[in-house]
């Protein structure tokens, strides 16, 4: 299991557009038209990754609880299917259905999307305005596989209550931490 920290885009940065397919709702998902009212969380897993098995539950619940309060979610899964045939679009439905992902999850096949927002790790959480400019990047919490440290949310979670509330974001932003992003040879 690789420790790959996030790259930590700089924090003003306009969020890239993209247009992907979706593997849990069908269609296709364009970023400028899928935003959120107050803010637009997007973020990179994929199917095979234990961390991110280790916080998909807390994922969930975190976007029942914001996506009704104007924090649209969107995660992106950029490996390469090739050489990890878990993370295939079909398989990403099956765990989507699975675990009752009330978000789009998208497929970036090119993984051009993945490069346009300097993704390293699954998961990586990139956390924007109502005009798609980045307040927040970095881990969901401290907890990772193995610490004993319960999943809770708390990084992410106050990233966006704060944005819904108008309040100004901690300055003290630390790196997400996971599997390396599976890129095409």
């Amino acid at each position: 299991m690789a420790r790959t920290p996030s790259n930590m885009l700089e924090l003003g940065t306009v969020a890239p557009d993209f247009t992907l397919p979706d593997t849990n709702f069908g269609g296709e998902k364009n970023i400028i038209k899928s935003k959120g009212e107050k803010g637009t969380l997007v973020f990179f897993i994929c199917n095979h990754c234990p961390f991110v098995h280790h916080v998909n539950e807390e994922l969930v619940k975190m976007a029942n609880d914001f996506q009704k309060q104007g924090i649209q979610f969107i995660a992106i899964s950029s490996n390469d299917v090739e050489n990890y045939p878990d993370d295939a679009p079909e398989k990403m439905t099956e765990v989507a259905k699975n675990l009752n992902y009330p978000f789009p999850y998208l497929y970036d096949e090119t993984q051009e999307v993945a490069k346009s927002y300097d993704a390293a790790c699954t998961p990586d959480f990139y956390l924007f305005d109502s005009e798609l400019k980045l307040v927040y990047r970095g881990q969901m919490d401290s907890s990772r596989p193995g610490n004993e440290i319960p999943v809770t949310g708390e990084d992410l979670r106050n990233a966006m209550q704060n944005l819904i509330d108008n309040k100004p974001q901690s300055e003290v932003q630390k790196p997400s931490l996971g599997c390396n992003i599976k890129w095409k040879q």
